[in-house]
């Protein structure tokens, strides 16, 4: 069964410096139909003007992965690392026992666009952790690129919870599918372009709750991306 979920029905808030949509409920934007997906708890789709952005603030028990699309991000944290994520990069963090950190547009002349995702760990109270890498255009165009799991393998981030994501770029013509396991899930996220999935043409920011299905099958049409997550 594969439920869409509009871009366009998601939560928004224009701030000036931050434009930003909440396919799940958060901050301001409560909606009891929407708090999540199994452990996935927030994609947050947001685009940050010249040098504005987040100051310190804290987080507990939460795996945050950040996804830069485009521009750069610059964080600082609690535990110590100053960096600048770049398009194409990720970042994960434990948030754990408690991390404070703050996330600026590393640019003052051009915004910075991103996705940072929320996942509950399996686990309360973990050592706060801190991972980034850089996962090439060539690695997921047409192919699903294996780039978050539980247990790092094919040089992915590793998260606390039984999740994997995967990323693929899709041109006209490219065709991934991905088996579901009995019992697991899935969400697809589009995070910029258009993809066809079973079907289905679905654009930057819609996403798909997939459950009781064995398989599901991605096309391209436009260099679209797309993030799928393989859920217990």
């Amino acid at each position: 069964m594969l439920t869409i979920r509009p871009a366009s029905e998601r939560g928004h808030a224009d701030h000036g410096w931050l434009d930003t949509w909440h396919t799940f409920s958060f901050a301001d934007y409560y909606d009891p139909a929407h708090m999540g997906f199994r452990a996935l708890r927030v994609i947050n789709d947001d685009v940050i003007g010249p040098g504005a952005g987040f100051g310190t603030h804290p987080h507990r028990d939460m795996e945050i992965v950040t996804y830069v699309l485009s521009g750069g991000l610059k964080h600082r944290d609690s535990m110590g690392h100053v960096e600048v994520i770049h398009a194409g990069e990720m970042q994960r963090m434990t948030a754990g026992t408690g991390v404070e950190h703050s996330e600026f547009n590393a640019s003052e002349t051009e915004s910075t666009h991103l996705l940072q995702i929320w996942i509950h760990p399996h686990t309360r109270g973990l050592k706060p952790e801190y991972e980034q890498k850089i996962f090439t255009d060539a690695e997921k165009r047409g192919k699903l690129r294996l780039v978050v799991s539980p247990d790092g393998r094919d040089g992915s981030m590793m998260i606390h919870q039984d999740a994997s994501i995967h990323a693929a770029i899709l041109r006209k013509g490219d065709n991934v599918k991905h088996s579901i396991a009995p019992g697991r899930h899935a969400w697809i996220q589009v995070a910029r372009g258009s993809v066809i999935l079973d079907g289905e043409r679905l654009t930057a920011g819609d996403g798909v709750a997939i459950s009781d299905t064995k398989e599901v099958r991605l096309s391209g049409v436009d260099d679209g991306e797309a993030l799928l997550f393989d859920l217990a």
